[in-house]
């Protein structure tokens, strides 16, 4: 079986290449081989040209910010909406089963309830209107699909919130952190394996195409993450300068963003379970295992 994989040096394309291994042979095209998601044209013609049996997208334009600058809107959409949309037209010609990665910023983050597949998206930024389009166009294109919905992706590979707060704590007496945005920090490790799982089963039983929500278990803010990060480097000798109650919860309103954060960003994970029997462990699990990873000696 032959794999098509967009984005291998992302953080979660990082993982999928050692995910998706045992599942057939990977060909993962770099921006000079045709897996250039602004240059749709030539994306396509690789595409089809590649022969594969399975198409993963874990590509994607994810300058949630820099996405508000009007010069930055068209390459935006054309990456997260314009690309996918090429993808589920060459899958629905070739048969082959497409993959794709979306957000839980295609929610307006109102209430304070998990939200399951049904739920209308209702986006406030840019970013989360391009991911919202991409995911539409692939379940409208009639070509056979999973659609991987996520949240707070980590991984031990690259820049992630949790170094960012381990420097914090080395350098500075007080840390500031958003306390009212909830979601399931979800490590890339973890998204992969379970896109394994469902390819090979979805390849099998076409009928379970579909969108689903992947995240961690269990829920907590950044706030959280970040006195959980802090305490585990502070248990494992890191010599932290700042104290546990220094680190301040404030809420949204106080740290102002160019684009518009969900405060819900809880997802239910129901689906997931019923469908293909996965539940995936509680958040502190995976981060705990990042930690051991990027602390060690």
């Amino acid at each position: 079986m032959k794999i098509l994989l967009l984005g291998k040096n992302g953080q979660l394309g990082w993982e999928l290449q050692r995910a998706l291994a045992p599942l057939g042979e990977i060909f993962a095209p770099d921006r000079e081989q045709g897996g250039d998601l602004e240059d749709i044209g030539r994306l396509t013609d690789m595409a089809v040209e590649s022969g594969a049996h399975v198409i993963v997208n874990a590509a994607a334009y994810t300058a949630v910010d820099k996405a508000e600058a009007p010069e930055e809107q068209e390459r935006c959409m054309a990456v997260n909406a314009g690309a996918p949309a090429a993808l589920a037209m060459v899958a629905r010609e070739t048969g082959a089963l497409l993959v794709h990665y979306s957000s839980d910023y295609v929610f307006d983050g109102s209430g304070d309830m998990p939200r399951d597949e049904e739920a209308g998206p209702g986006a406030e930024s840019l970013y989360g209107e391009s991911k919202a389009a991409g995911d539409f166009s692939i379940e409208t294109s009639g070509c056979a699909h999973l659609i991987l919905r996520t949240s707070w992706v980590y991984a031990a590979r690259g820049g992630n919130f949790a170094k960012t707060m381990l420097r914090l704590a080395q350098e500075r007496e007080e840390i500031k952190v958003v306390a009212d945005q909830i979601g399931a920090p979800t490590g890339a490790e973890l998204l992969a394996d379970v896109t394994a799982h469902m390819v090979r089963h979805t390849l099998v039983n076409p009928t379970l195409s579909g969108l689903y929500n992947v995240v961690a278990s269990g829920e907590t803010s950044w706030h959280g993450y970040a006195q959980h990060v802090i305490e585990a480097a502070r248990a494992r000798g890191l010599p932290i300068r700042v104290k546990a109650e220094n680190v301040r919860a404030i809420p949204t309103a106080d740290y102002p963003t160019p684009a518009t954060r969900p405060l819900n960003s809880r997802l239910s994970i129901e689906k997931l379970r019923r469908t293909f029997g996965l539940t995936p462990p509680h958040w502190t699990v995976g981060v705990d295992r990042m930690l051991e990873e990027i602390l060690r000696p």
